[in-house]
């Protein structure tokens, strides 16, 4: 994760209405620095440079994505891109996602960036300092919706998907994995979610 990589061009090759880090062909930075960028900035520009620097192309780590995707039995997934912006092929689905979260936190690295609510990327040639904060309700003290607990791990949003979490708590010495679909709000997210933690630790 601290291997120094040149962000690619492809980082710029995303539609223009990509929520970005933003990072610039031709900086340097680490691998880890552009993993937070991705996680907690939602960053396709980081996205795109993560899958090229690990397997030289966009297009590669798209078919190693499907690959491990399949390995993993998600047998109703498709990925298109690294990213996921809008393709009418690519697709998942709730039960596919719990399982990609449940192997993904098995990973010590992961689960430290995937919890992260704010991170610093150090100055670059082409940018000063940029302080990274997560905008995810659930996981800030402050907020109604807060959920004790909870860490983790990711949002998305799409016109056609709506908007989508997959998250994580912790109780008890439990951990639960839940994952909320097509949510026209995202306080509707953040509500389904702690209904399903709720009903999780129930058990």
């Amino acid at each position: 994760l601290d291997r120094m990589v040149t962000v690619p061009q492809s980082a710029a090759e995303v539609p223009k209405d990509s929520s970005l880090v933003p990072i610039y062909p031709g900086e340097k930075m680490t691998l880890r620095d552009l993993l937070y960028g991705l996680m907690i900035r939602s960053g396709n520009d980081a996205a795109n440079a993560v899958a090229e620097s690990v397997s030289g192309s966009v297009e590669k780590f798209v078919e190693e994505m499907n690959r491990k995707a399949q390995a993993l039995g998600m047998n109703n997934t498709h990925f298109v891109n690294p990213h996921g912006y809008h393709d009418a092929n690519h697709y998942t689905t709730a039960r596919d996602l719990a399982t990609l979260s449940r192997y993904a936190m098995t990973n010590n690295a992961v689960v430290r960036i995937a919890a992260a609510t704010q991170y610093t990327l150090p100055a670059t040639s082409r940018r000063p300092e940029l302080l990274l904060t997560s905008t995810t309700e659930l996981l800030n003290p402050l907020h109604p919706l807060y959920y004790r607990g909870a860490y983790g791990i990711k949002s998305g949003f799409t016109r056609a998907a709506g908007f989508c979490y997959a998250g994580a708590a912790s109780k008890e010495g439990r951990t639960m994995i839940a994952v909320t679909l097509f949510c026209r709000t995202r306080n509707q997210a953040w509500r389904d979610m702690a209904r399903l933690f709720n009903y999780g630790f129930s058990k």
